[in-house]
């Protein structure tokens, strides 16, 4: 009888179904498209995740895919209450914040927040593309979803790209993973909604067109002749010693095999290239530009200088540009390109104009998956989007406190005394300091994937780690790669139960040391090879006290500079499926491996990875990013901020880059005069941006980035340098803070304007300046010389300069003094910042003494958050918070009874409250004529201000 039941109830709904074309299931509603497209959806499902998320996938077929997502972790979502409402041809599924109104005849949906006005609505139709494509046998699709975009959205997040833009709205960005660039597939708009797009493979936003050759537009050679741009290759930089002149259609040499088009016999190491000509294009409307290059590289279009930069030769950088051209009219063009290196790239590519609706529009592109599935999220700011993005893809957990002093590194450290060398200096010079960096090649040459020391080098790692534990109060952290060579013995470990990835070893593609060795790397998909991969590790390195991870080339960079459809089939194929399906997860899975393998046989001490690529979820993992390999020049400098805010805005919340820059030009090494000037300032404005970062640390080849080796003691770069040093460590219980508010309240460090400042319009595109934390504006200086920089100060707040305490109106650009000692920083009224005293190293006591800065004007509030620095206590309550508030109208300080307790919590303390206004300039940490100070006992006080 039971089983007939069942049938009876599986008929009437199929028959419910096929009435009304949707049904009700335990997580949302599907619904069957009546107006069917070719490539478009037959079945669409919105799942209610939260009150404030939906779920909403897509397939062309009759039945949805059984996977599981790398990136959504579904055992932390709640229960969610939703009513489903029918009206007409429209579905609506609904919550107590957001609702999901859904044609029935199209499957499109407009999203509405609780009130019913819309927020986001896909494209007329649904805005879907599902087409079918084979890929190794396996049935997946291409698929695009596509939405509605006023003029005046802007958008941001979609990981960490290089090319200096920070508003995406009408740009396009290639979500892949390579060295500097990392992509997360998470769009933030200002309207306060995030889509979380959760695919795996290369995906694009915005026009999903590859670029393509010069060639589509009218070309002209120096003498006005059509159908080329006129070359000249020289083996010298001298311009009168032409080695080769012809024409070309095309200037494509991006990748290594492409590197055989240039002349038979031309000199990457030292010569130089040009190309001129005129362009014409075929149709009016906006172009967009790509240029790529190493080297040194200049390009003018229409006499008018475009970009000029250096990039180290095996790692070139791109240059988004857009330019309005009109048919009939030629646009003159030059490139001077000088190689630089052995192997060297450049390429010059453009897009013909899209129908302006078209390039307005919000498009989400991947090439291979199983069906359209993203995530809606909204909230009342940004910071309750991204609140959302870590409900679905995991808590940002807390490093260890050490983790935010100051790390030293250098590409390398060569033997176990340079290092202690390097890490007792700086305790000699009492320059404060916390984690010292092991980077690659501490093994023997040949035994690349060991995972263990050249003892001829390297004596007794475990002596060299207790010193620096026990003497120094320093960290250690170590560089760990996914990559074995031939025949060693963990690859054959790894290789005999089918855990390495074969493709580089039949394409034999050797690397750069030595004579070049042959090696793969380990397939990061497989729970059974991370666990492996984890065991070498635990074998030998763990148990000497590592603190802390790099997971270097995690893109995976198996091989640099190949084609794309290369790079696919060097991770091919994964456990999971094809390698180009999966292929932007590797970095994800690979910090899973250490994550997971270090909590199993140390759970309650803190994981800690940095990591040179990232996905979506990584966060939970403990994991930081650094933004790569990139170059010691201004201009990547400057590149930095618009890279880690919206980096910052894809939710993962701690970013950090090479002080310095990682790779040289020449005229830095070994410099003298000006150039020795420059480099030695570059450093030092790079070290004073860096101190306002989530993390802070400084790596790079020759020459050293010790602050010591930048500059001599004493000098006004060296003072700079360890004065701004000494100001990070004075604001650790305010960084700290800030750090247990990512944990508790899924918070972000390094912010834009646009985060804080929405109702300001200005801010939307202010890509030089952020937030660090709620109270602080940052300026980096990133000019050479520069002792001024305009800065704008948001509206609605006054703000009051750190140095000085001289408080200026917002809503206002201000020249502001800068010199070599001085980042301009900015604090917002009502703020309140808690400070310790002078230290050497983070752990070290600072909070039983702490001076409070009022910043008067507004209401002000913080939470002082404390816990155990090093374990995994705070997960189960073991912290404490304190909240203070400032109420302007009473002028009352209110500082709450702790909330909370851990293990070696101070009993009592000293509060010195210093009061600041508009009418009162006070310079930061300085010393002021009869301070409050008051004894604060773990109980309630409500203090006002003494005159």
């Amino acid at each position: 009888m039971r089983i007939v039941s069942v049938i009876i109830l599986i008929l009437i709904s199929s028959f419910t179904f096929a009435q009304k074309n949707y049904r009700n299931t335990a997580e949302g509603v599907i619904v069957s498209v009546k107006d069917s497209v070719k490539n478009g959806a037959k079945l669409i499902r919105i799942e209610p995740v939260t009150e404030k998320i939906f779920r909403i996938s897509a397939v062309s077929s009759e039945v949805f895919p059984n996977s599981n997502s790398l990136i959504i972790q579904k055992k932390f979502f709640p229960k969610v209450n939703f009513l489903v409402q029918e009206n007409s041809d429209t579905l609506v599924i609904k919550t107590s914040a957001l609702s999901a109104r859904v044609s029935l005849k199209s499957g499109g949906i407009i999203f509405c927040d609780s009130t019913g006005n819309p927020i986001l609505s896909e494209l007329k139709g649904g805005g879907r593309s599902i087409e079918p494509v084979t890929l190794e046998n396996e049935h997946l699709f291409r698929i695009h979803q596509q939405f509605e975009s006023p003029s005046n959205e802007a958008f941001y997040g979609l990981g960490q790209q290089q090319e200096g833009i920070f508003n995406y709205k009408d740009e396009d960005v290639d979500l892949y993973q390579y060295n500097t660039k990392i992509s997360i597939p998470f769009v933030i708009s200002n309207r306060n909604y995030g889509i979380l797009w959760d695919n795996y493979s290369r995906s694009k936003f915005g026009d999903i067109r590859d670029y393509d050759s010069l060639s589509c537009l009218k070309l002209f050679d120096s003498d006005g002749k059509e159908g080329s741009l006129s070359a000249k290759y020289f083996n010298t930089k001298d311009d009168s010693k032409i080695f080769l002149s012809r024409n070309e259609s095309q200037i494509d040499y991006e990748f290594i095999p492409l590197l055989k088009n240039l002349p038979s016999g031309f000199s990457l190491e030292n010569g130089k290239a040009e190309w001129n000509g005129s362009i014409e294009p075929v149709k009016n409307g906006r172009y967009k530009f790509r240029l790529y290059s190493s080297g040194f590289c200049k390009l003018w279009i229409d006499d008018k200088l475009i970009v000029d930069r250096w990039r180290q030769s095996w790692n070139a950088f791109v240059y988004l540009f857009n330019l309005d051209l009109k048919i009939g009219h030629k646009y003159p063009i030059r490139i001077e390109w000088i190689p630089d290196g052995s192997q060297a790239f450049i390429s010059l590519k453009v897009k013909t104009p899209l129908p302006e609706e078209e390039q307005d529009r919000l498009s989400l592109y991947s090439e291979y998956g199983k069906q359209i599935d993203y995530y809606f999220i909204t909230g009342k700011n940004m910071d309750e989007v991204i609140s959302g993005y870590r409900q679905l893809t995991g808590k940002a957990e807390i490093p260890p406190k050490w983790a935010f002093g100051f790390w030293q590194s250098r590409e390398r450290y060569k033997t176990q005394n340079e290092l202690l060398q390097v890490a007792r200096e700086y305790r000699k010079l009492k320059i404060p300091f916390d984690n010292i960096v092991q980077d690659w090649f501490y093994w023997k040459e040949e035994q690349w994937g060991s995972q263990s020391f050249d003892s001829s080098r390297y004596p007794n790692p475990k002596s060299m780690v207790d010193e620096l534990h026990n003497m120094l109060h320093e960290h250690f952290m170590i560089s760990v790669w996914p990559k074995f060579y031939e025949g060693i013995k963990n690859f054959n470990l790894m290789n005999e139960k089918g855990f390495l990835y074969q493709g580089n070893l039949k394409l034999k593609n050797k690397d750069w040391v030595g004579p070049g060795y042959l090696s793969t790397f380990y397939d990061a998909y497989n729970s059974a090879a991370r666990k492996l991969f984890w065991k070498m590790i635990d074998k030998n390195l763990y148990p000497i006290g590592i603190d802390a991870w790099w997971l270097d080339a995690s893109e995976p960079d198996i091989c640099s500079n190949l084609p794309m459809d290369t790079r696919k089939y060097l991770m091919d194929p994964t456990a999971l499926g094809p390698g180009a399906e999966y292929f932007n997860a590797y970095s994800l899975e690979n910090s899973r491996a250490i994550y997971e393998g270090q909590m199993a046989v140390n759970p309650n001490k803190r994981v800690f990875i940095l990591t040179r690529s990232a996905f979506a979820g990584q966060q939970r993992y403990d994991a930081a990013v650094w933004s790569g390999d990139i170059a010691s020049t201004w201009q990547d400098m400057k590149g930095q901020i618009p890279a880690g805010l919206n980096y910052s805005m894809s939710g993962l919340p701690y970013w950090t880059f090479d002080i310095g820059g990682f790779a040289v030009p020449n005229k830095f090494i070994d410099a003298n005069g000006e150039n020795l000037a420059e480099w030695s300032e570059l450093l030092t404005r790079w070290y004073e941006f860096g101190a306002f970062c989530p993390l802070y640390r400084s790596h790079g080849q020759y020459p050293y980035r010790e602050i010591f080796n930048v500059s001599p003691e004493g000098s006004a770069d060296y003072n700079a340098m360890v004065g701004v040093t000494k100001l990070r460590y004075r604001l650790m219980p305010y960084i700290y803070s800030l750090a247990g508010l990512v944990y508790l309240k899924d918070y972000t460090i390094m912010r834009a304007l646009i985060m804080d400042f929405s109702n300001d319009e200005k801010v939307e595109n202010i890509s030089d300046e952020y937030m660090f934390g709620p109270a602080l504006l940052v300026a980096p200086v990133t000019k050479f010389k520069a002792r001024t920089k305009d800065v704008y100060l948001p509206a609605g707040y006054g703000w009051f300069d750190l140095y000085t305490g001289k408080f200026y109106e917002g809503g206002k650009t201000i020249k502001v003094e800068s010199p070599i000692d001085k980042i301009p920083l900015f604090i917002k009224e009502g703020s309140i910042i808690p400070v310790g005293k002078e230290i050497q190293y983070a752990e070290q006591e600072q909070n039983t003494d702490l001076t409070l800065y009022i910043y008067k004007g507004k209401d002000a509030s913080f939470i002082l958050y404390e816990d155990e620095n090093e374990n995994n206590n705070y997960k189960n309550g073991k912290y404490v918070m304190i909240a203070m508030n400032y109420n302007e109208s009473t002028g009352k300080l209110t500082i709450d009874a702790p909330k909370g307790v851990y293990k070696g919590m101070p009993s009592k303390r000293k509060f010195r409250i210093v009061w600041i206004d508009k009418n009162n300039p006070v310079p930061f940490l300085s010393k002021i004529p009869n301070e409050q100070v008051v004894d604060y006992l773990n109980k309630k006080l409500i203090l006002t201000e003494i005159k």
